[in-house]
């Protein structure tokens, strides 16, 4: 017997029997009742998946049976049937929030097909009300969903930080979702109509971060032909997203410093102070209490940053969320793709379990997306999944330490010379492999006096 239950309002006692009798051999498990009050009782007692009611009714129409219903279960998927069949009956009923509508006399397959499509509203409806029960329970912004404690950590701050306007810095592995968690603060709290701008300290040349950040004045270097606001200024009243602040250069950190104690800038080549106000949030996928330890970050700048800090765990320290941001890439792609997404194997899921995930959650997505696409079967499994994740060997990420030791630095720099091997001298796509920036590892390979022939010209 099928779980989805029908119920049946018709006064008519030849059609109500002739409607059971179709929709019970069809699997349903069918409540047929003469009276509409009988089934407003019946839907106060139990829970059903679709309501098939006639519209002309002694006691109380159709249209009046639709209302009492949906307010007492707002979820439910209705379809109204009548011998007295306009266009403007049908227009009420679907406006009153009827999901489909059927006119006497109908036949056995139209009356099937029409239930099969109101019974496919009624399991989206609900799959999309459970997904939103477990997305309150768990929380989740964007791609950054989570039931683990380190991901409910994560929420909880994020969810002060959106009340106030102090400085906040994010720190976590690249593909984390530092940005998201970034967007969401700043659209969620109280300069949400204020500009957003993103800044990516890394992608800006040395040379050009001052003026970028706090603009310039006519003349002030070669090529500035006029004067130009900078960000800070652009984001007045606002927010500015301080992306890979970990990679800025000291001489520059001095006047960020300035601009976060007093809310003041001066453009590159002015003595002009102008005020501004601007939430700063800052990112890095680095940990900037090495980095100030190493001399390349001030230590009171990064005191002014982590006023509020937030640590986004790298994915494979909370791989018991996979299951969980599967089935939400599942229906984003759905979505996206126009048609069903597979399900995931559960020998696909063990060894996805198994990677290691240096790409974090948006490696797994992208991996989910190219997956989808090749794969023309209704479940994925283990022969669907990239090379990547067929190997046998273990891969938790655990390191163990050999019995006699080992020295860090000629680890750090033996696996620098693997990753430049491996990308064939490229330092971006080395960087990209140690889960670095490129000036990161621009900076410890000047730190390890790794000749530059092994890098390659990058």
């Amino acid at each position: 017997m099928n779980t989805l239950r029908i119920l049946i309002a018709e006064d008519d006692a030849v059609q109500r029997e002739i409607i059971h009798d179709i929709l019970r051999d069809a699997g349903y498990t069918v409540d047929a009742f003469g009276s509409p009050r009988e089934a407003v009782s019946a839907l106060q007692k139990t829970t059903c998946d679709l309501l098939l009611t006639d519209l002309r009714m002694p006691e109380m129409d159709g249209l009046d049976l639709l209302r009492e219903a949906l307010r007492l279960r707002p979820e439910l998927s209705v379809v109204v049937m009548t011998a007295y069949a306009t266009v403007q009956t049908a227009v009420t009923a679907m406006k009153e929030g009827a999901c489909d509508y059927l006119a006497k006399p109908f036949d056995k397959d139209e009356l099937l097909v029409v239930v099969g499509k109101a019974l496919e509203q009624a399991e989206l409806r609900r799959e999309n009300r459970q997904l939103r029960e477990l997305i309150s329970d768990t929380t989740a912004l964007g791609n950054l969903v989570g039931q683990s404690p380190a991901m409910q950590k994560v929420f909880d701050t994020v969810r002060r930080a959106t009340r106030v306007s102090s400085t906040v810095l994010i720190q976590g592995e690249s593909g984390t979702g530092k940005e998201m968690v970034a967007r969401h603060i700043h659209f969620n709290g109280p300069r949400k109509a204020r500009p957003f701008i993103v800044v990516n300290c890394a992608a800006i040349p040395d040379t050009l971060v001052e003026s970028e950040l706090f603009g310039h004045e006519k003349g002030a270097f070669t090529g500035a032909e006029t004067s130009r606001q900078g960000k800070f200024e652009i984001a007045n009243g606002g927010t500015i997203f301080l992306d890979e602040i970990g990679d800025m250069q000291i001489e520059s950190q001095a006047k960020l410093l300035r601009v976060l104690q007093d809310g003041v800038v001066e453009r590159v080549g002015s003595s002009q102070s102008r005020q501004v106000d601007v939430r700063v949030l800052a990112a890095t996928n680095r940990d900037l209490k090495s980095v100030v330890a190493d001399g390349q970050f001030r230590e009171d700048l990064y005191f002014r940053l982590e006023v509020l800090p937030i640590r986004i765990p790298p994915l494979r320290e909370r791989i018991e969320d996979l299951t969980l941001l599967i089935d939400h890439f599942r229906q984003k792609l759905a979505k996206r793709l126009g048609r069903p997404a597979p399900t995931v194997s559960a020998a696909a899921l063990d060894a996805m379990k198994r990677y290691r995930w240096p790409g974090n959650v948006r490696e797994l997505e992208n991996t989910l997306e190219q997956v989808f696409i090749l794969c023309d079967r209704d479940s994925i499994g283990v022969d669907d999944l990239p090379e990547k994740f067929k190997t046998r060997e273990p891969q938790t990420g655990e390191v163990q330490l050999p019995s006699g030791g080992l020295i860090l630095e000629e680890v750090e720099q033996d696996l620098i010379r693997q990753a430049l091997a491996r990308s064939g001298g490229r330092i971006k796509e080395a960087a990209e492999l140690l889960g670095l920036s490129y000036k990161t590892l621009q900076y410890r390979l000047k730190k390890h006096d790794i000749d530059k022939h092994e890098a390659g010209s990058g």
